[in-house]
């Protein structure tokens, strides 16, 4: 990894080492005719191995140790409404570094989407709504200066014929 050179801040140096580990379970299904289901989570320790600017043992910026989501959808099997599907998704994210200083850090949050969709034959419909609560949230930082707000409410229709 690159880190400022002490004797030039104008230039950069190759001492820096960063090492990130842990564990992502994944696990998904159809729990009755029409009904799936996917549940993720992950840790991961990131942190500052060696470095000659960051002090070693720091957290690297913008890697939450804790995430999760859930992600349902349903299709109707049958009847005058088949092909008609519903879906509800939470996206978890865990509190993190803003800096690799660990001077700051941003918030956790939560963020639900949803969608609405037809399919029948090879027509796809679709209306997927990010952030359905229009949760303000943080994606990720370049440092004190400048944190890049996440997606707010959205509403993305789709229509596809496939061949």
């Amino acid at each position: 990894m690159s880190t400022p050179d002490p004797n030039n801040p104008n230039f950069s140096v190759q001492v820096g080492e960063q090492r990130s580990q842990g564990i992502e379970l994944d696990i998904g299904g159809e729990i009755l005719p029409g009904w799936n289901v996917v549940a993720s989570y992950a840790y991961t320790d990131a942190r500052t191995t060696e470095d000659n600017a960051i002090e070693v043992g720091n957290f690297l910026a913008n890697v939450p140790e804790n995430q999760v989501s859930l992600w349902t959808t349903y299709e109707i099997q049958e009847g005058s409404l088949q092909g008609l599907g519903f879906g509800l998704g939470l996206f978890y994210v865990g509190e993190r570094q803003g800096d690799l200083d660990n001077s700051f850090q941003l918030d956790n949050y939560l963020r639900t989407d949803a969608a609405l969709y037809y399919r029948k034959g090879r027509l796809n419909a679709a209306i997927n709504i990010r952030n359905l609560f229009d949760v303000r949230y943080y994606d990720f930082s370049y440092g004190r200066s400048y944190s890049q707000v996440g997606d707010p409410f959205a509403i993305i229709g789709s229509i596809s014929w496939r061949f």
